[in-house]
């Protein structure tokens, strides 16, 4: 399948989060992000910080749909004054090349250098998925993963 061809990506709407909660709280999904919310099952937080998310100028947030079915998000946002992204794909869409042609996508999209990303030490997936973006990594620290309820090591990217 040619991606190109059948992959788009649209600004994230209101109306999207009830098809992207379940995406997110997904446990493999979870434990790969490791950086979540406190309780990343808690629909009604999950929503506030969407809308959040969603009213903020600084920010760029796009649903990733192959064909017309929504399976993934990606996002663009600041860490202080980092422009850092990030991305989520359905657990039943990855491993496909999907998450790979959507960044590509997004990085045209997305004109700001150096451009930065945060993953978890042992998400191969992304690190793979990065590095074919044209990211290297830069750094790693110890950080507390929600999801893991740990300290683990987290890879830092950067897209000059």
């Amino acid at each position: 399948m040619d991606l190109k061809n059948v992959l788009q990506l649209r600004p994230t709407q209101p109306e999207d989060l009830d098809v992207l909660f379940p995406i997110h709280t997904d446990p493999e999904g979870l434990n790969q992000a490791a950086f979540t919310a406190k309780d990343p099952t808690d629909k009604s937080a999950f929503v506030a910080h969407w809308t959040k998310c969603l009213n903020d100028p600084t920010m760029i947030n796009k649903t990733v749909w192959l064909v017309n079915e929504l399976v993934g998000t990606l996002d663009y946002w600041l860490l202080g004054k980092e422009p850092n992204l990030s991305y989520w794909i359905d657990k039943t869409h990855r491993g496909k090349g999907i998450g790979t042609a959507a960044l590509q996508l997004f990085l045209k999209e997305i004109d700001t250098r150096p451009l930065f990303a945060r993953i978890a030490y042992d998400n191969l997936g992304s690190q793979r998925l990065l590095q074919k973006c044209g990211f290297k990594k830069y750094d790693e620290g110890l950080h507390f993963a929600n999801a893991r309820q740990a300290e683990i090591k987290e890879l830092l990217f950067r897209l000059d």
